[in-house]
């Protein structure tokens, strides 16, 4: 079990006071579980208060012990009632507030109502921008811990070539490189930042199993009902069709992505030109995407590469388009950057985020994903499982 270093925390705090100093923003309440971690170290259920100047404290209403052990920050004390909480600020010296920042992406109305009405006067302002953007660039710690996850990955991977056959069905596979996951580590817990966008760790679909559906994703899935209405069902694996596999593996708190085609037997000749155009895309943006590079220029580079390849229509999702062909990942698979018309941010030598370009057809779909770091000659990719279509 790895414990996030003091010097980290501190570093990630600083860069959040420094944004905080810059935006006249008096201090930060941060309550999201995977802010929490980042800020702290720990998710037990408490409020953490960064000041634009001065020591953070972490106020605990359950597991005060638990966090204690599992955070390295100075300041954690108990807090066993909201009512509390503007008291207990006053009391180490902060406040009153003319403003006061929160999570508001996420954060639920009633919950911001009742900080809202706890802090009056003061206005309640959007935190959100500043905490994703120094979560977007990673630090040598956090990048020791993605080069582990990315070697759990291969494994996956290799343990899928081994036990894939004929007759079994998605359920079933899922069900194997779950459990095998499980013994190596994975949390069972994959996290998104947006509203409502639930799924699985495992993104397994083969042939036709590419209905669309409400996950913001290229690929579906028809799920095991109404009630999880995407990814795997009880279809069985067929010959002579393509199964997509996209795997994170969660691994001390952080993902990647990496999406890979698997086939028993031969794929008919228009699932292995499009994936053939897939690999194409994918090449082209890893020798396009620099620091210094917008991401919507290599969104926009990989739609006109789409479109030439003949198979424009399917790319990104068939009849149903996603609009990104990559996004930030890290503790949530939904993080910035995001790879999309509009997004207009440069790319920055320590962002991580995962490309990619896929093709859905009625009988199947293709492609290939992977995570890499921006470096300053370029990118490093992170997820090396072969990108072929791989036949068994």
């Amino acid at each position: 079990m790895r414990y996030t270093p003091k010097a980290e925390l501190e570093q990630r705090i600083a860069k959040l006071q420094e944004g905080l100093r810059q935006s006249g923003i008096e201090g930060a309440v941060i309550v999201q579980n995977a802010d929490l971690f980042y800020f702290t170290g720990t998710i037990q259920r408490s409020h953490l208060f960064v000041p634009s100047e001065g020591k953070p404290l972490l106020l605990v209403k359950k597991n005060l012990e638990r966090a204690q052990e599992e955070s390295s920050l100075e300041m954690i004390i108990p807090l066993d009632s909201l009512k509390k909480l503007k008291a207990v600020l006053q009391s180490h010296g902060y406040g009153p507030f003319k403003n006061l920042g929160f999570e508001m992406d996420v954060l639920p109305a009633n919950h911001f109502l009742r900080y809202q009405e706890l802090f009056a006067p003061a206005e309640i302002v959007d935190v959100s921008p500043l905490i994703r953007a120094v979560r977007m660039v990673k630090s040598p710690y956090e990048l020791e811990i993605l080069r582990d996850v990315a070697k759990l990955h291969h494994e996956i991977y290799s343990l899928v070539k081994d036990n894939l056959r004929e007759g079994m069905s998605e359920l079933e596979l899922s069900a194997i490189i779950a459990a095998a996951s499980r013994k190596k580590g994975h949390s069972g817990l994959m996290r998104a930042r947006a509203f409502n966008e639930e799924l699985f760790y495992i993104h397994l679909l083969s042939g036709h199993n590419t209905v669309p559906s409400y996950f913001d994703g290229s690929v579906g899935g028809k799920g095991v009902s109404p009630a999880f209405a995407e990814g795997s069902c009880d279809k069985p694996i067929g010959r002579n069709e393509p199964v997509l596999v996209d795997f994170d593996f969660v691994y001390d708190g952080y993902m990647l992505d990496q999406t890979r085609v698997f086939c028993l037997g031969r794929l008919p000749e228009h699932l292995v030109l499009a994936h053939g155009a897939a690999v194409d895309i994918l090449k082209e943006l890893e020798k396009m995407a620099r620091p210094g590079v917008p991401c919507e220029k290599l969104y926009d580079h990989a739609m006109e590469l789409a479109k030439d390849s003949g198979y424009g229509k399917h790319f990104l999702g068939f009849p149903d388009q996603v609009k990104f062909v990559g996004h930030g990942i890290g503790i949530e698979l939904d993080e910035l950057p995001v790879i999309a018309r509009g997004f207009s941010t440069p790319l920055e030598e320590g962002m991580v985020f995962a490309l990619e370009p896929k093709f859905v057809f009625p009988d199947g779909a293709v492609g290939v994903e992977n995570t890499y770091l921006v470096t300053k000659d370029g990118l490093e990719k992170l997820t090396v499982f072969e990108e072929g279509i791989i036949y068994l």
